[in-house]
């Protein structure tokens, strides 16, 4: 059946100043004669697999080419979509189950392998935004106990999401809007654990890289030595939805035990204090702990189903009963990115020069 539709203009979630279509069905008096077109030429387009370069067919007018244009655009548009939701089986899935993204998948792998969510009553998500993780800590500790019929007052788990982004409100999650190195930015975390400690701390957010690799390295195995400080049992994990051309890892980190005597107000001071593995006080301890047979040595697992959906695969689309797929949009778009500022300047320059051009063609 073919439905006459008009297309509209409205603003992409990335970029609010590219025009992108929608179909809405109407009535042929209810859109201007210049915007009605029948959309056969982008049913064709959308059963091939790619756009034969070959010129298009001879147009009448400027309209009929201006219409044949606009149905490659929205093709492409429609295909760019479909296209990733192919390519990445866990993009597609975290639409589909209502994740706000793909990193959601990474969490619950994590899960599985370490069971990190037994008995947790207290968390905090770092790095929050968008809420992909806060939304498993939601589903998986606050909805579950919420449902449960064994709950007693005051026993719902304690959810605080930072990030210095806001995002979109979850149940169960108390939104703190905050610098994660910021000391009162911890303090308000206590305060709504009522002076208790954390069970679990979650952080889906890494340091940007200088891009010298000594310096890198010398880092990251700083950080590897911190955390053997104070945690015991340390396993870099990869979950199957981590894509392996990615080099990242999680670092999960198990029975926190801190210093004897650590004070947090000198954890400037700690690896000073901790000194070298041979006790020689002249030695640096980065080099006394990481190197020759003392080198601290973590394991690194693999971890969800190992037989489940490869990250690094394409999957055919589901289709539906007219052989044709319909991606879905994005569960939460980001409702302050940090590039809107970069938008409305764009946008006030590209209307200060209109108004130029037309006061030269006015003149």
């Amino acid at each position: 059946m073919t439905t006459v539709q008009s297309w509209k203009g409205i603003q992409k979630e990335e970029d609010k100043e590219d025009r992108v279509g929608v179909f809405e069905e109407n009535g042929a008096t209810d859109v201007n004669t210049s915007e009605r077109w029948d959309f056969t030429r982008i049913t064709q387009l959308l059963k091939r697999d790619s756009f034969d370069p070959s010129p298009p067919p001879p147009f009448t007018n400027r309209l009929l080419f201006l219409n044949d244009l606009i149905a490659q655009v929205l093709a492409l548009e429609i295909m760019g979509k479909a296209s990733r939701d192919k390519k990445d089986i866990y993009y597609r899935k975290a639409k589909e189950e209502g994740w706000r993204a793909r990193s959601a998948f990474k969490l619950l792998q994590i899960d599985e392998e370490f069971n990190i969510f037994e008995g947790v009553k207290r968390v905090v998500d770092l790095c929050a935004a968008p809420g992909s993780w806060s939304q498993v800590l939601s589903r998986k500790l606050y909805l579950l106990a919420k449902q449960s019929p064994a709950l007693k007052d005051g026993e719902l788990p304690l959810i605080v999401a930072i990030d210095l982004q806001p995002m979109a409100p979850i149940e169960g999650v108390i939104q703190v809007q905050g610098d994660i190195t910021n000391a009162r930015t911890a303090e308000v975390v206590i305060r709504h654990f009522d002076g208790c400690k954390a069970d679990l701390v979650v952080c889906d957010g890494a340091p940007d890289v200088t891009g010298l690799h000594d310096m890198d390295e010398f880092v990251q195995s700083q950080l590897i030595l911190a955390l053997k400080l104070f945690f015991p049992v340390v396993t870099f994990a990869k979950p199957k939805s981590s894509r392996n051309s990615s080099i990242e890892a999680f670092a999960v980190c198990e029975n926190y035990s801190p210093p004897e005597g650590f004070n947090p107000k000198d954890l400037y001071r700690l690896l000073e204090m901790v000194g070298s593995p041979s006790g020689v006080d002249d030695l640096d301890c980065s080099n006394g702990w990481l190197e020759g047979p003392n080198k601290v040595y973590i394991p690194f697992l693999a971890c969800g189903d190992l037989s489940g959906y490869d990250s690094d695969r394409s999957y055919p689309l589901p289709k539906v009963a007219d052989g044709t797929y319909q991606s879905l949009d994005p569960v939460q778009p980001p409702i302050a990115p940090p590039y809107k500022r970069a938008l409305e300047m764009k946008k006030a320059s590209s209307q200060g020069i209109r108004d130029l051009e037309k006061l030269s063609l006015d003149s």
